[in-house]
């Protein structure tokens, strides 16, 4: 290096070989020492380089002792061999014959040699057979979209088959309870339109002046229509005022309007007030296998109409704690209308509605309710789904807008439930 910060130029004899290739060797040999390690001087090992005066000397440390011998080590010595000696004075021998021991090499007993395979142990029949079920490809089981598609037919029913047994007489039964938005409304319609998909033929009462039950059905509803303010009120027939629900056959419905509202007071002073909708179904000509009458969320003169007129009622409960106070209040009206009313009627079903796994409280009410009415509860319980609530925004029940969801399904194992407990009961009575 130059006063001036340049360097001096080497020419091609002092550079040596420069950067060369070992690939471009021919003997495919390399020389081992470097000045570091062999404790020579670097004019000595590399004599055709001449050191400017920037160089660094070597320290004396490093340059004491003699020069080892310069080893050669090939590499292109083929793969079938077995490498022994130090770190830096190799050598080769092939892995069949025995190396001699030598002053640079280290002891036979000392030098590794590949471990042997492991022996395996014998696996049984019923493990195999375990370990390879489990790992079966998903290739062969149906994607979700198929298992959901498979559903929905099976809920639609397309060819119109009985599936779900009819009862040997005609079962009115109340849909009832005091505490408001339990789902009363979405329990009668779903449940209503799975049992008509699968062969029964299902008449229901909207007895709610809110009308939800014909907004579910699609049902015309609004001012002026017959609706069963006339079956209550003016004595009317219920055939006159029965409207087929279109796009489900052997279902039937009977509208609610806003004249409703006013039915409480209107009752008061009618003869006869509470029987008034048992009249009004006793009088139609129709055969139904099921009526569902639609309660208000009240135990006015309307619910006490409803239970004089059926024989059964379904309690959905709803997996809160005001559900349950609800609960009690209807039972003990229930009792009163047995006692002076209705000696027939009789608490057949309860369903747990709105259940939500993830809460400690659900779990909890749905423990108090099994132990209060037993066997009455569904072993089926409908979960808080989102195609349910959207459903009536359509004017359809999930069973028509979402057939494959989880509430569609719920509510079709509901129905048939439902179903066969009422032939068992039948069967018996018979």
């Amino acid at each position: 290096m130059r006063e001036n910060g340049t360097y001096d130029e080497l020419e091609p004899e002092q550079g040596g070989r420069g950067n060369v290739s070992r690939e471009t060797e021919g003997s495919h040999r390399l020389a081992v020492p470097h000045p570091r390690f062999s404790g020579v001087s670097t004019n000595e090992a590399y004599p055709d380089w001449a050191p400017n005066a920037a160089t660094r000397a070597p320290s004396p440390r490093i340059s004491a002792g003699p020069r080892p011998p310069v080893v050669e080590l090939d590499i292109s010595a083929p793969a079938n061999v077995r490498w022994t000696g130090t770190v830096y004075e190799r050598g080769a021998a092939p892995i069949d014959e025995e190396v001699p021991l030598g002053q640079d090499e280290l002891p036979a007993s000392t030098r590794r040699t590949p471990p042997s395979p492991r022996p395996h142990s014998a696996v049984p029949a019923d493990t195999e057979v375990a370990v390879t079920d489990a790992y079966v490809s998903r290739e062969t089981e149906d994607p979700p979209l198929a298992l959901e598609a498979k559903r929905a037919v099976q809920i639609l029913n397309p060819s119109g088959e009985v599936t779900m047994p009819r009862p040997l007489h005609r079962r009115i039964v109340s849909v009832a309870n005091q505490k408001g938005g339990v789902g009363k409304t979405t329990t009668a319609v779903n449940i209503a339109v799975a049992l008509a998909l699968h062969g029964n033929r299902v008449l229901v009462v909207d007895l709610d002046p809110q009308g939800n039950a014909s907004t579910g059905l699609n049902v015309p509803h609004h001012a002026g229509v017959p609706d069963i303010y006339d079956c209550l009120i003016d004595g009317a027939p219920l055939d006159a005022v029965t409207q087929a629900v279109e796009g489900i056959p052997n279902l039937w419905a009977v509208p609610a309007t806003i004249d409703l509202a006013g039915a409480e007071i209107e009752l008061v002073s009618v003869v006869a007030r509470e029987s008034r909708l048992r009249r009004a179904i006793e009088a139609s000509r129709a055969e139904y296998d099921y009526i569902f009458i639609d309660c208000p969320p009240s135990l006015g003169l309307l619910t006490v109409n409803a239970l004089v007129a059926s024989r059964e009622v379904l309690i959905p409960i709803q997996c809160e704690y005001y559900a349950l106070e609800g609960v009690q209040a209807l039972t003990s009206n229930i009792d009163l209308v047995r006692s002076h009313l209705n000696p027939n009627l009789d608490v057949s079903t309860v369903v747990l509605t709105m259940y939500d796994r993830r809460t400690r409280l659900a779990d909890l009410v749905e423990q108090d309710v099994r132990t209060h009415f037993g066997p009455k509860v569904l072993d089926v319980v409908i979960p808080r789904n989102v195609r349910v609530s959207e459903a009536p925004s359509y004017s359809q029940s999930v069973m028509t807008y979402d057939p494959g969801s989880r509430g569609a399904v719920s509510y079709f194992e509901a129905a048939r439930e439902i179903a066969l407990r009422g032939a068992e009961q039948t069967g018996e009575q018979e």
